[in-house]
């Protein structure tokens, strides 16, 4: 029964995604507003979003210690999720054991970070006052996800070998019908992360995606070079040419 729900999380997962995705294309940007001081190029404007992604450069600019929560965060995010191909790749690369050794420890900075980030939003007062119930729930999401793979590595280890076989059935989608791991630390990580999937596409979460749709960051500052218009008004503007 698990099974068939992984299936289904993964399928909202993936059209909620494209969903969300669509819409931030469909939706119109009648403004030049570009936030300054802002490249004047599309290969600038390529850059910025660059340092954005890889390096929170605005996050940098505005407060450093959530920055160095947020860059710790996402690093070891990316280190963990890599070390998590060993369940779902055979034969792994040699080099492969030095990604594992680095996950495991990138899994420790990850709780860490997730767990300085929660407070920090709790204890100051101007970022408490504009969080949501949500903003919370999702860092307990991430940090329930984080304890208990620390607690299988550590504490309580599971039957990797069982655990890589329905992986993998599971990816290549045979795994209906089949029994889920036993071990029960393992069944709540892997619940945890179909919740963090489930309501990945309808959350704050999305802003990994959207970042490249944002006209504050997508635009050139080039307004009195270029005249911007948006798709939908050249089309309405070419038609009343007609």
């Amino acid at each position: 029964m698990l099974w068939i729900v992984a299936y289904l999380v993964l399928i909202i997962f993936f059209l909620g995604f494209v969903w969300r995705i669509w819409g931030y294309i469909k939706t119109p940007a009648p403004l030049k507003i570009p936030t300054t001081p802002a490249p004047t190029t599309k290969r600038g404007v390529a850059w910025r979003l660059f340092t954005e992604v890889a390096f929170f450069h605005s996050l940098f600019k505005g407060n450093k210690w959530t920055w160095l929560g947020g860059i710790l965060f996402h690093g070891s995010l990316a280190l963990v999720l890599l070390r998590h191909a060993r369940y779902f790749c055979d034969p792994l690369p040699p080099y492969f054991h030095y990604i594992n050794i680095f996950g495991v420890i990138a899994g420790i900075v990850m709780v860490g970070a997730l767990g300085f980030l929660l407070l920090r939003r709790y204890w100051v007062e101007r970022t408490r006052l504009i969080s949501a119930f949500s903003d919370y729930g999702i860092l307990f999401l991430l940090i329930g996800i984080g304890v208990t793979g620390l607690l299988m590595k550590f504490v309580i280890r599971p039957d990797i070998i069982e655990v890589k076989v329905l992986m993998n059935q599971w990816v290549t989608l045979q795994g209906v019908g089949n029994p889920m791991p036993s071990d029960i630390l393992f069944l709540v990580h892997f619940v945890l992360v179909l919740a963090l999937l489930l309501i990945f596409p309808f959350s704050k979460l999305m802003h990994m995606g959207g970042i490249f749709f944002s006209p504050t960051r997508n635009q050139a500052d080039n307004p009195r070079e270029v005249r911007h218009i948006a798709p939908w008004a050249a089309k309405a503007e070419a038609a009343e040419k007609k």
